[in-house]
């Protein structure tokens, strides 16, 4: 029988929701961290070749990982995830949207490290790190967010960890809050560079509120500051027509 009758039943307090105007079907809870515009924006950030293996560092139930594998029909992925309910969601998620030929997910703390893995390295790494490492910061998240919004090793641990996931030449591709991004070049660049640095502005006369960071590990090519992606425009109530475009999966994010 086909995956997507093998799928499993949707468990009470999880949703289903459509991804790329319905290509993708993405299970999530209610309660806890859902995919939205990051994680779409990491998808379509992700330029992985025909034969190409990639790895998402924090999958969660998928979200990212699930439509790039969409949008990159050629190329192989793995989701690594510490949650056990969420690393099963992505799971039943990679069933239910027939990708097990080309989509793995294996549990694992990006604190440990490459290496605990035991795996070659990747071709590329994609990945949306905790956007906090000091619970001081804010308002204590929710107990069932706190695992994709604290990031207990820092910043210093995800990108340590994408510099040993992906071979010479390979590619890391993060989304990050705007004012990381000077911290996210300190650490890549002792082994990394060939830095395009994409803005994401909620409006065009806004400050960016989000980077979307490509780097080449051992690349030597000059910094490049890209064009802002602007999410919404002032005179509608929805998205920019770039950003609906990317979200129906009908656009991606262009690096050249």
């Amino acid at each position: 029988m086909p995956d997507e009758i093998r799928a499993p039943q949707k468990p009470s307090g999880i949703t289903e929701d459509a991804v790329l105007n319905g290509r993708i079907r993405l299970r999530q809870p209610v309660a806890g961290y859902r995919a939205g515009m990051d994680a779409a924006l990491l998808a379509a950030a992700c330029d992985a070749n025909t034969g190409e293996r990639v790895i998402e560092a924090g999958c969660g139930v998928g979200g990212a990982l699930l439509a790039a594998a969409s949008r990159r029909p050629d190329a192989r992925f793995v989701g690594l995830e510490r949650d056990p309910a969420a690393a099963d969601l992505a799971r039943g998620n990679v069933v239910l949207n027939a990708l097990r030929d080309r989509v793995e997910i294996i549990g694992g703390d990006v604190e440990q490290g490459f290496r605990a893995l035991d795996l070659p390295v990747f071709d590329a790494v994609i990945s949306n790190p905790p956007f906090f490492d000091d619970p001081g910061a804010l308002r204590a998240p929710a107990p069932e967010k706190s695992g994709a919004w604290m990031a207990d090793g820092g910043l210093a641990a995800w990108t340590a960890f994408c510099l040993k996931a992906v071979r010479e030449g390979g590619t890391i591709t993060l989304i990050h809050r705007a004012d990381r991004l000077a911290d996210i070049l300190a650490l890549l660049a002792p082994k990394a560079g060939s830095f395009k640095i994409r803005p994401v502005a909620p409006f065009a006369d806004a400050p960016a509120k989000r980077v979307i960071v490509r780097a080449i590990k051992t690349g030597k090519a000059p910094l490049m500051l890209l064009p802002p992606l602007v999410l919404h425009d002032r005179e509608g109530s929805g998205h920019s027509a770039q950003a609906e475009a990317i979200l129906r999966g009908e656009a991606g994010l262009e690096w050249n």
